[in-house]
Formats: structure tokens, sequence, C-alpha cells
């Protein structure tokens, strides 16, 4: 995918052409995000509108088609790309990203068709013998606020996604192994981190319609987390297989919690400024 990158980085036409082409393809339309989001970061968002333009062409036929991710996706990493090229934190390119998660959740509105055809789906997949008894139905009232909180999260994380990819190609064409320090660096501060645990205690234990919002407040620790573990990795220069474990322990939601506390702490206490590189 290096090699897709450098050719949409050697001209204006290139980079229309990669976007636009590979957003009409099924299978890899995923791609013409991270390339616009290249853009917009190494040449600003002035130049990636231009690109925008024609990708948001295919990703409106897929919209129209009744699927909106591509679309969101499009418009959320570049919005984000524009905040880290200007701010270069990614702290608050989390902080916005949650704002993507709330837009997508207000988008299903304008589309209750495809909310329908979601739970269709998942009434089929439950009346399936083999799983009946052993997963329990919701009810519709309960269901769709679910189904709303899971897509805006999905579209959250596609966007944070796309815009890391887009970063790594970036560090791979112009600074080699810049990526991966400034992910190692990743940290949310203390203030950050209780906005968040406020926010997410706020829409759980609040009115019934800001609940489904409540996820999108952990996705930044959860991320936070996971640069904590990466750095400090990093730092001891233990082997890949760790980091396979982890991600493989990362499944289970009891990591999950014990994740998020440790990005928490490390608000406070910063543990990587701490440790000494291993030699």
């Amino acid at each position: 995918m290096k090699a897709l990158a450098g050719f949409a980085m050697t001209g204006r036409r290139q980079a229309v052409l990669a976007a636009t082409l590979l957003g009409f393809l099924p299978l890899v339309n995923f791609l013409s995000a991270p390339i616009v989001a290249l853009v917009c970061l190494r040449h600003g968002m002035s130049e990636a509108l231009l690109v925008l333009i024609w990708a948001a062409l295919p990703a409106i036929g897929w919209a129209v088609a009744g699927d909106m991710i591509p679309l969101l996706t499009l418009l959320g990493s570049v919005a984000l790309a524009g905040v880290l090229r200007r701010t270069t934190s990614w702290e608050l390119v989390l902080l916005v990203a949650i704002g993507i998660g709330v837009g997508a959740q207000l988008a299903l509105l304008l589309q209750p068709g495809f909310v329908e055809l979601m739970m269709q789906q998942i009434e089929l997949l439950m009346a399936n013998p083999e799983l009946q008894g052993q997963v329990s139905t919701l009810p519709p009232e309960q269901l769709q606020p679910l189904l709303r909180m899971f897509y805006g999260m999905m579209l959250m994380f596609l966007a944070i996604s796309v815009l890391m990819l887009a970063r790594y190609w970036q560090a791979a064409l112009y600074n080699p192994g810049g990526f991966r320090q400034e992910f190692h660096r990743l940290r949310l501060g203390w203030k950050t981190c209780a906005l968040l645990c406020g926010a997410f205690v706020l829409t759980t234990l609040g009115p019934t319609a800001l609940q489904p919002f409540a996820i999108l407040f952990v996705l930044p620790l959860l991320v936070a987390g996971v640069a904590l573990v990466h750095g400090v990795a990093g730092l001891r220069k233990l082997p890949a297989a760790v980091m396979v474990i982890f991600y493989v322990a990362l499944m289970s939601p009891v990591m999950t919690q014990i994740l998020m506390l440790a990005a928490i702490a490390d608000s406070w206490l910063d543990f990587r400024s701490r440790m000494q590189p291993s030699a």
C-alpha cells in the first residue's frame, strides 16, 4: 500500500484518480478515504478539498444505494486529518472524533430503512435453531438504540483508523519511523480523562436518549491505552509475540476495562516518562 500512497502523492491528478477509482470498487473502497486524508496531511485542507470533491462522488453513490459508511468515513477522516495537521495533537483528534460518532448516530435517523434492514437481519439470525436459547432477544425499542450506539462507535473507530493509516503512509514516504514514535507518545491529559469519564457517567445515568452516546467517550481511553502498551513495549523492546498476546487478550471485556484504567492512571502518572529504554 506504500506504493499506492506514493503514486497518489506524485500529483493532484494521480491523487484524484486513485481516490475516485478506489471509491467505486466494493472491496477496496475503504482505501479512498486515507488517500484524501494523506493529501490533507501533506498539502493542507485546501488541496485536500479538491481531491475530496471527486472522491465524494462514489461515496455519495454508495449512500444513495443505502450505505452511508464510505461517505461518513471519508468526511470524518478528512476532518480529523485537518485537525491533526493544524494542531499535531492526537489528544484533540480523539476528542473531535467523538463528534463523528455522534454525527453517525444522528445520520441513522435519516435512514430508517437501513435500521429496519439491520433489525430484519438480526431477527433472521436469531431465528436460527442453533442460536435459540443461547442468545437473548431484545424488544425493538431496546434494540434500535443499541444499533445506533454500535454504528456510531464503528464510524468513529473507522475515521480514527483511516487517519492512522494516512499518517503511517506519510511517515513511510517522508519520515520513516515517525508515526511509530508519535503513536508511542500518545497520551491523554488528566483534564481530558476527567472530561471523558464525567461525560460517560452523565450519559449513562442521564436520559435514555443520551445513553447510546456513552460508548463514544470510552473509545479515546481505549486508543490511549493501546498506545501506552505499544510505548512500553517499545521502551522495553519486548518481542512481537507479546503484542500478539495483548491483542488476543483485548477481545476480553475485562482486558478492555483494565486498559481504560491504565490510560486514566497514565494521564496522571505518565508511566513512559518514568521508564528508561532497554539497552
